[in-house]
Formats: structure tokens, C-alpha cells, sequence
């Protein structure tokens, strides 16, 4: 256990705030995790991430371990975009899921990146998610930065936090946006029936997307670029979806095949597109993935399918 005294000057703050301030060697996450465990106390009472502390008050917190390496490293090939000895960008694949979880494989993310960096990981955030700065669904491919130690990682979370970052996807959806360009605006929540998916409405957190039309398919399709400026759950899935252009594959959102149409392989969403500043050197990386292959193969399809049509 550690013993802080809270000074002179601090008025009624949260503890994860005030902790993290005064230990900064620890992440602001790193203490609400603490506090979700019950290892933050004041006064020998437990203190919960919504309790603030006062000047005068004694905090005692100890934080919480990792679990013992049950992940075993897995050599996976990875795509890698760039890559110093503070960071790694890569082009995550198809059905790769981030972080392990329950009822997922030894094929995740962190598997591959646990054999790939040797033990040159941040350690934030625990031994299931490694490195993990953010992260984009199993079925989507594209960007994911990863940090090798945790002054990246803190610097990383504080550009994603700050909505410093931009975040671009290119997403096929059915249907055609009535406007060339436009933006959702709307928040997002935890669907109160499915609780897997979430849904736009009062008492959700604020989202934003950004969408350009880069090509239809007569009225049955297009091609979409969607910037985010947050990143909430399932985002991109959840503000298409409400504009009545749900993504190719994405049944969970009301994408539904029809009968007459070429069948995605999976939810047909890429991150293209992202721009950082690199957390050490302060460097500005534009970086970008090329659309996979079976992403070019579906729009290929879709351009010899409508473009059959009788006029």
C-alpha cells in the first residue's frame, strides 16, 4: 500500500485525477482500475471512481496486478505499416480479434505482438492487452497503433482522449446517401435489449462522423469515406446504419443480402486513413492502408453486377 497526503490547494477532485497528477510513473486509467477493484481507500473506506477527495486526506492505494502470463506468444505474421523502437502502426487483417477475451483463440493481436516484440511492450493496461492503445472490431481491417512502452502509451491516449487524432474509414454500404457529403451527429449507448450492440438516442455518449460519397452503384450501393472524431463502440456501424445505409455484411445493424446482389464476405469496414504525432519525437505520421484484397474483389463485383442492368 501506498500512503499519499492530499496538499493544500486541491478542492474537492476526483481521486483518479488527483492520483494521477501526483504519480505520474501510473495512467489515469491505470488508478480507475485500481478504484474499481477497491484497492484506493480514504480513511480506510473504499473510494469509488464518482467520490472526490479533499486537502488533508490520506489516501491509501496499492494497484492492481496482472495475471500470470496464461497468453502464450504465437508467431503470427503481421503487416507492419511503421515502426520505431517507441511504437508500432500496423495493417490489421480480417478476423483478427485485438485482445483476448472469452471464447477467442490463440490468434489474437496480442498473441501475435507478445511473440513479434519480445517482451518490448507497454504494460499498460494489463498482460491482455499488451501495448493496446485502441482498437477496431474482429471483422474490420486497417490501422491500429500499438505502443511498445508506456510513455508512448500515455502520450498516444492523450492525442485519442483529446480527439487530436484523425481517424478515417472506408465503409460499403447499401443504399445511396440522399447528399454527396454530410455529417452524423449523434449519440451513441448500449442497445437496452441487446446489450452486445449499441444504438443512437438520449443518454448516450456524443459521437460525430464525417461521410463523402466516393462512388455509387446505381441506387443499390457506395462507396463511403467516413472520418470519426470519437470513438465510441461501433461507431461508423451505428450513424450508417441511422441514416438508413447500413454496412455491407453487418446484419447486427440491419444490412440484410439481397437476393440479386454479390455476398460480402464480412462487415465490409477498413481504417484507411490515420494521422498522429508521433508520442516521443513529436513528428507528424500520415499514414494510410491500402483496401484489402476482398474489399477491391466485392466493389469489382458490385461495378460488373449493376453495370449488367437493363437501363
Amino acid at each position: 500500500m501506498i500512503t499519499y497526503l492530499v496538499p493544500k490547494g486541491r478542492h474537492c477532485e476526483r481521486a483518479d485525477k488527483v492520483l494521477a497528477q501526483a504519480f505520474p510513473e501510473y495512467s489515469r486509467a491505470a488508478f480507475q482500475r485500481a478504484l474499481e477493484a477497491g484497492l484506493v481507500r480514504v480513511n480506510g473506506n473504499p473510494v469509488t471512481q464518482s467520490d472526490n477527495v479533499l486537502a488533508g486526506q490520506t489516501i491509501k492505494f496499492s494497484m492492481p496486478g496482472t495475471r500470470a502470463a496464461e497468453i502464450k506468444p504465437v508467431d503470427i505474421l503481421l503487416d507492419i505499416v511503421f515502426e520505431d523502437k517507441h511504437i508500432i502502426v500496423l495493417n490489421k487483417p480480417a478476423g483478427m480479434v485485438v485482445h483476448p477475451g472469452v471464447g477467442t483463440g490463440e490468434n489474437t493481436l496480442v498473441h501475435a505482438l507478445l511473440a513479434y516484440c519480445a517482451g518490448e511492450l507497454s504494460g499498460i493496461g494489463g498482460f491482455e492487452r499488451s501495448g493496446i492503445v485502441h482498437r477496431i472490431d474482429k471483422e474490420t481491417t486497417g490501422l491500429l497503433v500499438v505502443a511498445k512502452n508506456d510513455a508512448a502509451h500515455r502520450a498516444l491516449v492523450d492525442q485519442f482522449t483529446e480527439r487530436s487524432v484523425k481517424k478515417e474509414y472506408v465503409a460499403l454500404v447499401s443504399g445511396v446517401p440522399k447528399t454527396a457529403s454530410g455529417t452524423i451527429d449523434r449519440a451513441i449507448a448500449r442497445h437496452p435489449i441487446y446489450r452486445h450492440r449499441m444504438t443512437t438516442g438520449q443518454g448516450g455518449r456524443p459521437a460525430r462522423t464525417d461521410w463523402t460519397v466516393l462512388e455509387a452503384f446505381k441506387e443499390h450501393a457506395a462507396l463511403l469515406r467516413c472520418r470519426i472524431y470519437t470513438g465510441r463502440t461501433h461507431q461508423i456501424r451505428v450513424h450508417l446504419k441511422s441514416i438508413g445505409c447500413p454496412i455491407f455484411g453487418d446484419s447486427a445493424y440491419g444490412w440484410k443480402q439481397a437476393a440479386d446482389a454479390p455476398a460480402p464476405p464480412r462487415v465490409m469496414l477498413h481504417s484507411e486513413h490515420l494521422v498522429i504525432t508521433h508520442p516521443i519525437s513529436g513528428l507528424l505520421l500520415d499514414l494510410r492502408a491500402p483496401l484489402p484484397a476482398d474489399f477491391e474483389k466485392l466493389i469489382q463485383q458490385l461495378h460488373a453486377h449493376w453495370a449488367s442492368e437493363t437501363e
